[in-house]
């Protein structure tokens, strides 16, 4: 099965992190995940990164260090899944494509339902800032 590069960005307010909802009509619609996509062809990962917020949240962000990189089987696809943490430079999130965006405490996690390539971060946010 062909793997796809997806990246992500871990994005933090104070003790809170930017979380998005999925559009209904997309595959695991609904579900939170962290913002991002796919990265096309000849595309560097952070380049990726920055455009796919711009499109999805219409933010300019500054991809830094990787958070963590997993590699994740759905039944449809199976994604190499590359978190960044970033920061916002320039907007303020809206909603393009998502469906709504929240801004968690690692605590609230647990209340909230996450793509499954999410559940290993989130345990290591817990881990980490819980």
């Amino acid at each position: 099965m062909e793997i796809i590069d997806v990246v992500a960005a871990l994005v933090w307010d104070g003790d809170k992190f930017m979380a998005c909802q999925r559009p209904a009509h997309k595959a695991r619609g609904l579900l939170w995940e962290f913002v991002g996509g796919k990265v096309e062809k000849g595309e560097s990962k952070e380049a990726a990164l920055v455009r796919e917020c711009k499109e999805e949240l219409d933010i300019i962000v500054e991809p830094m260090d990787i958070y963590m990189e997993l590699v994740h089987e759905y039944p449809d696809i199976t994604v190499r899944l590359t978190l960044f943490n970033a920061v916002i430079k320039e907007g303020e999130p809206k909603l393009l494509e998502h469906n709504d965006i929240k801004w968690l405490t690692p605590a609230e996690i647990p209340l909230y339902d996450f793509c499954p390539a999410d559940e290993e971060i989130l345990s290591r946010i817990i881990a980490d800032r819980g």
